[in-house]
């Protein structure tokens, strides 16, 4: 058997508790822009600002993409980050028994260093941080998460990757990694099938949880 060598986690929905301030935010885009799509916000969540952008925001829509994104910046300012519950603890503890750890996100960098003000503590939680600038392919492809293992000095088959979108956990999967599902945006049933586990947060799973699963499966 392969020995655990590295997390990967997802940003929003994974280690910051998030999802539904970006539900508020893009209701308030869709009712303006797409009112004839009820729960489009829904619908969205999880696809990069580019995908939403290609797909609903083009032709005579195109024009309003830079008063979006000025938007977003705004709000994303003014977020609040707080952590998913019992990530810190695990996260800590997953570091101390020798477990490399990496965020990978499609976040920009400007976002990021709002994430640095508000968590001072958070680089040192992570031996690498790879954003939007730093891979060609968006999820569901698995060129992320690649990138993220070959960083931290380990194969595909020596990782675990924590998403909560459903792009996300098909990078992961195409990835050929062990793939953790958070349920904080989407329902348990809804990604059984593309997830070795579930789970609603941290709090009742530990590092020797995680290495249970590893060597079940």
């Amino acid at each position: 058997m392969n020995q655990l060598k590295a997390a990967l986690f997802d940003l929003d929905g994974v280690v910051f508790d998030t999802e539904s301030q970006y539900t508020i935010f893009w209701g308030r885009q869709c009712r303006e822009f797409h009112p004839e799509h009820p729960g489009l916000e829904i619908e969205i969540k999880g696809q990069t600002l580019t995908q939403i952008y290609d797909k609903w925001f083009s032709g005579e829509l195109e024009s309003v993409r830079e008063v979006i994104t000025k938007r977003l910046n705004d709000f994303e300012a003014q977020m609040d980050y707080p952590y998913v519950a019992g990530f810190l603890e695990f996260v800590r503890e997953l570091r101390k028994e020798g477990i490399k750890t990496a965020v990978v996100t499609s976040s920009n960098k400007p976002k990021m260093e709002n994430v640095y003000q508000k968590h001072p503590e958070f680089k040192e939680l992570f031996d690498v941080i790879l954003t939007s600038e730093d891979f060609a392919e968006s999820k569901p492809s698995p060129d992320c998460y690649l990138r993220g293992a070959a960083r931290l000095g380990a194969e595909p088959n020596e990782c675990v990757v924590f998403e909560d979108s459903i792009n996300g956990l098909c990078s992961g999967r195409s990835a050929n990694m062990v793939v953790i599902g958070l349920t904080t945006t989407n329902k348990k049933s809804n990604i059984e099938m593309l997830s070795d586990c579930q789970i609603n947060d941290y709090t009742q799973f530990k590092y020797q949880n995680l290495n249970a699963l590893w060597q079940a499966i």
